[in-house]
């Protein structure tokens, strides 16, 4: 069974990339939902984030604290690096065990979508990287559509935390147009239609 990994910057579309590939039954592992699931309910790593960024961490009914975690390690490039660090080995492990479970299923190939892909050493685990490509005027657009909460001047924060394009493209297997000139679906359609041929022709 192939691993593969699907990213892209923030507005590039990589979701909607992902879920075209859910239509077509292939079973896709969202990394960023899990690593937020497991901050909220794997003990070890509860107990790890603890530690590490103070009792504030949790509230008092013991939910992830978010908005103050965020706050915290945002613009303190050692704490996020230190909270990547303890979070990304969970999800590598629990995209393992799911990935073992969708083999003995029977699957030709799973997709592993994830936004740090490449930033956090997950592309290891796989055997192909698609990166979804869209310019960077476009992407800014969709995000400021998408996200009223955000400024130009956040979007733009998050992007200089990002792979560039360029280097993302580099570094992948396959790239996804997803500029709204170039449809989407016939790409999507030719990398399902190789994945899920015999392994070996």
């Amino acid at each position: 069974m192939l691993r593969i990994g699907i990213t892209g910057g923030i507005g590039s579309g990589k979701s909607i990339a992902s879920r075209l590939f859910q239509a077509l039954g292939v079973p896709t592992y969202d990394a960023d939902s899990r690593a937020r699931w497991l901050m909220e309910n794997g003990p070890a790593l509860r107990q790890q984030l603890g530690a590490a960024f103070g009792p504030d961490t949790y509230d008092a009914a013991g939910r992830l604290n978010r908005p103050v975690l965020a706050a915290t390690v945002f613009n303190n490039p050692g704490l996020l690096a230190q909270l990547n660090a303890l979070v990304h080995p969970h999800v590598g492990t629990d995209f393992e065990t799911w990935a073992k479970t969708q083999e003995a299923a029977g699957h030709a190939y799973v997709l592993k979508e994830a936004a740090l892909l490449f930033e956090a050493g997950s592309y290891k685990q796989l055997d192909r990287i698609i990166t979804v490509f869209a310019p960077l005027a476009v992407r800014e657009a969709r995000v400021l559509r998408r996200d009223a909460h955000r400024s130009r001047t956040d979007v733009q924060a998050i992007m200089a935390k990002q792979l560039s394009e360029d280097e993302k493209r580099q570094r992948a297997d396959y790239v996804l147009t997803n500029d709204d000139v170039l449809p989407l679906l016939p790409q999507v359609l030719a990398l399902h239609a190789a994945f899920s041929a015999p392994q070996g022709t």
